[in-house]
């Protein structure tokens, strides 16, 4: 069974950074697809950035040029650089990891909050 952990969230103040670490039990080559996905209090989950074998990179517009998402082959590991935060980016932050059959899996969540 896939397990994916992430870790590195945490209390930062605004323009800070914050690094989030997304651990996969299995090779990650054998998946399709990588991501990160935040949820607010009250709000739905939300894309934030997502790299693909045929879409290549993208970002939600509000962290666009921010963030920078990245897979380390050697690691297994998802990884977000999160610079310049901003009180909005305050959610909880899921890895999501999809198999060339399209399934995904989502790890447990890390809370990350921008606050002065």
């Amino acid at each position: 069974q896939v397990q994916l952990v992430e870790s590195g969230g945490g209390l930062v103040q605004p323009k800070e950074s914050l690094r989030l670490s997304c651990s996969v039990s299995h090779n990650i080559t054998r998946f399709y697809a990588f991501g990160w996905y935040r949820q607010a209090p009250g709000t739905e989950r939300l894309l934030v950035a997502r790299i693909s074998s045929d879409a290549g990179t993208k970002y939600s517009d509000s962290v666009k040029g921010r963030f920078t998402i990245a897979t380390d082959i050697a690691k297994n590991t998802v990884s977000l650089q999160m610079n310049n935060l901003r009180t909005e980016d305050t959610a909880v932050y899921y890895c999501v990891v999809t198999d060339y059959g399209r399934t995904d899996y989502w790890g447990q969540g890390t809370q990350v909050t921008v606050s002065s």
